[in-house]
């Protein structure tokens, strides 16, 4: 049956799993990061996530092949990119309302807006630039710099948005030749080497006196994970191995202008996720700049589409 669909509802049902798979991901880390450390959660979400594309995706797509490629040092590169993002988004959310991290995350089509002018030569209109100015606008709503209610910690989504831009400049370079169970299975292995290089590092909890819950969730100690625990490390692990496998299937069999939105559903998602689970009520002034940031975008993406 799913073979029979064409590739635009293949690649729509790929982004919606997809983006509940990781909006369920982002709600599991963000309880965890009151007892872990981000580098252990990470790391053994990774190693479950490694398995669930070897055992499970990969003999139903390219097989053993699942590793090859001639592309190896974009790999790697694109794969570092994945790991900071991740980090620093995970880093925001230990420290933000779940909404907001979201949201200030979205900012990334309009850096990806940026970055096309500055890497790939594209040209950009006077119509683009102003949804790029409206976007940042809704960013600075966000994060309230200059008031007392302004967070250092509102900056790493920020960053996470930069590394997530750069993925897909990379992603645009790679995807016609290499598939997404590869790209997936790369992505799992540099998260590995990062965070056992960080355990190694830093694992023992020398640093881990830090009053920030940011500072916190990136020195903590490594501790043996509870028994109550062990679902939701399956949960994050079977979810970053799925969608992190449908969301670059989203990607290769149809257009990025059409599957693009449905990653935007992850807004909403985060606001309900919010509000249910961890009794976080956005103000007005928040849904406004989340307004401008998912219309910005929302339009950068349809431009985007057209012009192509």
């Amino acid at each position: 049956m799913i073979a029979a669909l064409s590739p635009a509802r293949l690649g729509a049902l790929c982004a919606l799993v997809a983006v509940m798979f990781l909006s369920i991901n982002d709600v599991a880390i963000k309880f965890l990061s009151e007892d872990y450390a981000l580098h252990q959660v990470v790391l053994i979400r990774s190693i479950i996530g490694l398995f669930v594309i070897v055992a499970l995706i990969a003999p139903m797509t390219n097989g053993r092949a699942v590793a090859r490629t001639k592309r190896l040092k974009m790999h790697i590169l694109r794969g570092l990119c994945v790991v900071f993002a991740n980090m620093t988004f995970f880093l925001g959310l230990a420290a933000m309302p779940l909404a907001d991290a979201v949201a200030i995350f979205f900012v990334s089509p309009l850096l990806i807006t940026v970055f096309s002018v500055i890497f790939l030569g594209e040209t950009v209109g006077p119509r683009r630039w102003t949804a790029v100015a409206l976007g940042l606008i809704g960013v600075l709503l966000m994060m309230r710099p200059g008031t007392e209610s302004f967070r250092i910690a509102s900056l790493l989504p920020v960053a996470a948005a930069v590394f997530y831009a750069t993925i897909h400049i990379i992603t645009r370079r790679i995807g016609a030749t290499e598939s997404a169970s590869t790209m997936a299975f790369y992505i799992q292995v540099m998260f590995i080497i990062v965070c056992l290089g960080l355990g190694l590092a830093i694992g023992d909890g020398k640093f881990g006196n830090q009053s920030d819950p940011s500072l916190a969730f990136l020195f903590r100690a490594w501790a043996w994970p509870a028994m109550a625990d062990w679902p939701l490390f399956l949960i994050i692990g079977v979810g970053i191995g799925i969608g992190g496998y449908l969301i670059s299937q989203a990607y290769r069999v149809t257009e990025a202008s059409y599957v693009a939105p449905f990653e935007y559903l992850a807004l909403p998602m985060s606001v309900v996720w919010g509000m249910t689970i961890f009794g976080e009520f956005p103000v007005m002034r928040d849904y406004l700049g989340m307004a401008l940031i998912l219309g910005a975008g929302l339009f950068m993406v349809w431009r985007d589409g057209r012009r192509r």
